[in-house]
């Protein structure tokens, strides 16, 4: 059967300007970045925060997120750098593609504790504001798969069939299900749906980031399913369709137990700076009990404004004596 219509893949993945390598992956996750930081900026303001407070804690977040996401994806695919033929530099080249979400996460949890424990801002509030930008931040970077043919499903005749024209790693040229795309768009709803919900419910204490987690984990087992690279399996299903279940589990049992601990939204998320108190200190109160009499500045009427008046005084000493004798 021939497919009509179908999804065009790119001829290739990385556009040069001069010398400058331009890869299409590396644009897609930088762009998700931007977006994420952007509506948690927005979300956070919302809630009582400070402008550019989620993009300082994203400075911690970002990085430890990107080494996450490549450990994930090198350890549990170990045998595409480490096997006899492979060069196991290939691991450190993140620009050809490779990034786990799960470690991303984890890692980037790490980096964001860090970041908010400098700002003495708690993370679940932090995480609940950023929750749905990163839900589109995904959304965006799939399509980083796209770029470089990659992670794609069964073959099929459907009218959005992707077209894989490229045969390098074993690739087979053909239409198969654009997994990409199904992830994609799962990605974009449930950003919704965090967002609605979160609006809905006042959604606090770290409930809005379980509620992501858990929806997209639900999204991933299914696409996860439909997937035909290779991957390693444990009772006949993917390591990432066992991931997601686990993940799943973790998310809605945080979801409920926070709910009946901690009801409600965080009334503060980040609390005011601490006022300048540095010239306060070198003021005395006038009934500062330390503070010596003898120390205290003379008064205008005992302080001669100039010197004739110095001498003023002196020369009526003595009359003001002699008055007092013949009185």
């Amino acid at each position: 059967m021939e497919t009509i219509a179908y999804i065009p893949s790119p001829s290739h993945g990385v556009y040069h300007l001069g010398p400058i390598p331009l890869r299409g992956y590396a644009f897609c996750i930088i762009i998700g970045v931007f977006v994420a930081v952007w509506l948690g900026n927005k979300r956070w303001v919302a809630r009582g925060g400070k402008v550019g407070t989620v993009a300082d804690i994203a400075v911690w977040a970002v990085p430890f997120g990107l080494v996450g996401g490549r450990l994930y994806h090198v350890i549990t695919d170990y045998e595409l750098y480490f096997s006899e033929g492979r060069d196991w530099v290939d691991a450190f080249k993140v620009w050809q593609g490779g990034l786990g979400i799960w470690g991303a996460i984890a890692l980037g949890a790490v980096g964001a504790w860090i970041g908010c424990r400098r700002r003495g801002i708690p993370l679940p509030a932090w995480a609940d504001a950023l929750a749905p930008g990163i839900a589109l931040a995904q959304a965006i970077g799939r399509w980083g798969n796209w770029f470089n043919q990659e992670l794609y499903g069964r073959e099929t005749h459907l009218p959005w069939a992707l077209h894989i024209t490229s045969s390098t790693d074993g690739r087979v040229p053909g239409y198969y299900q654009p997994t990409f795309l199904y992830e994609s768009l799962w990605c974009v709803g449930v950003a919704f749906l965090v967002i609605w919900a979160d609006r809905r419910f006042k959604l606090g204490h770290g409930r809005a980031f379980a509620l992501y987690v858990a929806a997209y984990c639900v999204g991933r087992g299914w696409i996860e399913y439909m997937r035909v690279d290779d991957a390693h399996h444990i009772l006949g299903l993917r390591l990432n369709d066992w991931t997601a279940m686990i993940v799943f589990i973790l998310a809605v049992t945080y979801f409920v137990i926070s709910a009946k601990k901690r009801p409600g939204r965080e009334e503060v998320v980040e609390p005011e700076a601490p006022e300048d108190s540095a010239d306060d200190g070198d003021e005395v109160s006038a009934d500062d009990p330390k503070t010596d009499k003898a120390e205290a500045p003379a008064t205008e009427e005992d302080t001669p404004e100039t010197e004739e008046a110095a001498v003023d005084m002196k020369k009526d000493e003595p009359e003001s004596a002699e008055s007092a004798k013949k009185s």
